[in-house]
């Protein structure tokens, strides 16, 4: 089975194709955007449709990230996938940028506990906590600096995520420091997904509302007439 995956969390816009019996990329296509996510993914998955030598038809499952991640890149990657999953008629398959992050750290450092965690800003970080089998036992939430730096200091965690040298930073002390990126490599959210199999219906990972809000102040009010 072929299993498309797509991943518009972050800075890319990027889709691979991947062989889960074979277990392995057959292609990808990958943009560094920052933003523009919806203008440019069907082409991305088409690029990556192209490379693997495939087509549309014959994709048996979609994997997305659902983050946390920007908010409209979520919102993009997601209604795409569960979009493409139901004109298929082929499972959606959620994967979080946490654990994808904390797989590729678990990678670099097998039998460690692995923290994954994104800056969020306001001395608070979107963290998730695996343990030495990859077993996640914390998260994904939001948790203050201080907090973030008492888990990784108790259980001498490889750190993991855009958050991890300001982790170590206020800690004071080293730690082995996996991807320092906002998501991880496409082929890893595939890999999880692939072995995750069909689960609920994807939905973004949204763990603090937009810092963007409407003034009030400026709201006009309505004419009667």
């Amino acid at each position: 089975m072929k299993l498309l995956a797509i991943d518009c969390a972050a800075n890319l816009c990027a889709a691979c194709v991947y062989d889960v019996v074979a277990k392995r990329e057959l292609g990808r296509s990958v943009l560094d955007l920052g933003k523009g996510h919806a203008e440019h993914l069907m082409a991305v998955i088409a690029e990556a449709l192209k490379t693997a030598a495939t087509d549309y038809a014959g994709l048996g499952a979609i994997a997305v990230s659902v983050g946390p991640g920007s908010f409209t890149g979520l919102r993009v990657g997601v209604s795409t996938a569960r979009g493409l999953a139901l004109a298929l008629k082929v499972p959606a398959i959620g994967v979080t940028t946490l654990e994808a992050l904390a797989a590729d750290a678990a990678a670099a450092f097998p039998g460690r506990a692995v923290l994954a965690a994104l800056d969020a800003g306001r001395e608070e970080i979107h963290a998730a906590f695996y343990d030495e089998m990859s077993v996640l036992t914390y998260g994904p939430a939001v948790a203050a600096l201080a907090e973030a730096v008492t888990m990784a200091t108790e259980s001498s965690s490889v750190l993991a995520g855009t958050a991890a040298a300001q982790i170590a930073a206020a800690a004071g002390r080293g730690f082995d420091i996996g991807p320092q990126t906002a998501t991880a490599d496409i082929v890893t959210y595939a890999r999880l997904a692939a072995a995750k199999g069909e689960s609920e219906r994807p939905k973004p990972l949204y763990l603090r509302g937009a810092d963007a809000k409407p003034q009030a102040g400026f709201i006009l009010s309505r004419q009667e007439r």
